[in-house]
């Protein structure tokens, strides 16, 4: 089922999610739910908070990234295979280099801007079985699991851009938040529009 994806302005969106166990109501379902949705809105990530809920989890298919260009066959190859569900993530190191890339959000359509990320992390995390898993991912895969690990933090790619660039984008944000846009996919509003 394609749910809503709840759009920018939305206080779930800005909670710290919690952790959940094996014992959540439909979670198989859910996970299902949160693919199709995410592939309707062609999405390579969605988190648990983009449909409401405050838990820590998020789905990532970053194989859409494979058409970047001057990516390294190694890079093409992580890519393509890289279709995952997190359950109570934890990021246990970030390193490298910091490097920019334009960034979106389906909670915040049509507004891009570049954010600065390390480019290497070791993160910990459950699958949809609640088994325990420990990867270290660098370039595209790690900036995926990082967008969608701030979302369960409570954080959105807009709080790390500079306070101008986030003054320029205001008034769309407000749009966004009134549901004053135009989407191809179902959205929640946190604002009624008065039209």
């Amino acid at each position: 089922m394609i749910l809503p994806i709840v759009a920018y302005g939305a206080a779930v969106l800005k909670r710290k999610a919690d952790e959940i166990d094996p014992s959540y109501p439909n979670l198989k379902e859910l996970i299902e739910n949160m693919w199709e949705t995410m592939y309707s809105a062609h999405g390579v990530g969605l988190a648990a908070p983009q449909i409401g809920l405050s838990i820590r989890l998020f789905v990532i298919d970053a194989s859409p990234f494979v058409d970047e260009e001057e990516m390294s066959k190694e890079e093409v190859k992580t890519l393509q295979s890289f279709k995952k569900v997190f359950i109570n993530p934890i990021i246990l190191e970030e390193q490298g280099a910091l490097w920019n890339f334009n960034e979106g959000c389906l909670s915040i359509p049509d507004v891009r801007e570049d954010v600065s990320r390390k480019d290497q992390i070791t993160l910990q995390y459950q699958d949809e079985n609640f088994e325990t898993h420990r990867i270290t991912l660098e370039g595209l895969a790690a900036r995926v699991v990082q967008h969608e690990y701030d979302h369960i933090e409570g954080v959105l790619f807009t709080d790390r851009i500079s306070p101008l660039k986030r003054r320029l984008i205001k008034n769309r944000l407000a749009s966004i938040s009134k549901g004053a846009i135009s989407v191809e996919y179902k959205m929640k509003f946190p604002i009624k529009s008065k039209r």
